[in-house]
């Protein structure tokens, strides 16, 4: 639901533009909620994992773990740490974390509140995966997008 304020002096007419098939809105401040706040992790896939794995770390040193992966630290423009990881991991291709999308890739966002966003997806018509997670990671859900790609969001566990 949308809420507009008429702000007219008496006399004074409404116009309300429509500019490339969209409407502008001002939008309440509370009826807005956050929702990506930035990029939890990188997937995708590989016929050989170990193999790419290796490439990577040889040829761009990204320092991979036994467990398949990276994490990148977050630090500020001093490079002092700040709160926050980004998560880059290479999967078997013969693995189903991405299922059902077809895709050999996913994107993994952080938000700040899952359930919220879960729902907010569910009421603007978005195909929301049912299942969740609840770890000692954080919380998880997953939506497809419009090309069938399977997105994950991740609101992390407080103070990361």
């Amino acid at each position: 639901m949308f809420v507009i304020h008429d702000t007219r002096a008496p006399g004074e007419r409404l116009v309300v533009r429509r500019r490339m098939a969209t409407i502008r809105v001002r939008l309440e401040k509370e009826d807005q909620m956050k929702r990506v706040t930035g990029i939890g992790g990188i997937f995708f896939s590989a016929k050989d994992p170990k193999a790419l794995c290796a490439w990577y770390k040889t040829h761009l040193g990204i320092d991979v773990q036994d467990w398949g992966g990276a994490a990148f630290e977050w630090t500020d423009a001093d490079g002092n740490p700040t709160k926050g990881t980004t998560a880059w991991l290479i999967d078997a291709a013969s693995s189903n974390h991405f299922a059902p999308s077809k895709a050999t890739f996913m994107v993994n966002y952080r938000v700040e509140d899952l359930a919220a966003l879960l729902q907010a997806l569910r009421d603007e018509g978005c195909e929301v995966l049912e299942k969740t997670d609840d770890s000692e990671y954080g919380k998880f859900g997953w939506v497809m997008d419009p090309e069938g790609n399977k997105v994950e969001l991740w609101q992390p566990p407080a103070g990361q």
